[in-house]
């Protein structure tokens, strides 16, 4: 995986299958929802697991890879950088969204 700049790295299971779309421009854009599982003991000994859910978005030949690669359950290994935006929905409330844009793909066994 590429460089360390700015960059995620995550093992984990395709939470859904993808979605693809085709942009008017012939380009291709492929979105899928990203899990990951970790584990640790708290103060009494008890094991806690904590589950984190991910959007991730691919572009071009990437959301071939995604469209032929990834179905939900899936387990990979992905890399990729942080985008974030806010805006202000119809209510007035701010949002922010986060996803992963991709860089890199790989099957995990």
């Amino acid at each position: 995986m590429t460089t360390l700049n700015d960059s995620v790295k995550l093992t984990g299971r395709a939470g859904n299958n993808p979605t693809i779309k085709n942009l008017e421009n012939t380009r291709k854009m492929a979105r899928f929802a990203f899990v990951t599982n970790s584990a640790s003991t708290n103060e009494d000994g008890e094991r806690i697991s904590k589950t984190q859910w991910h959007q991730v978005v691919a572009w071009g030949k990437l959301a071939d890879v995604v469209q032929m690669q990834v179905k939900k359950g899936k387990k990979v290994a992905i890399s990729g950088k942080l985008s974030s935006w806010n805006w202000e929905d119809r209510s007035g409330q701010k949002r922010t969204k986060v996803e992963i844009v991709l860089n890199e793909i790989r099957s995990v066994s």
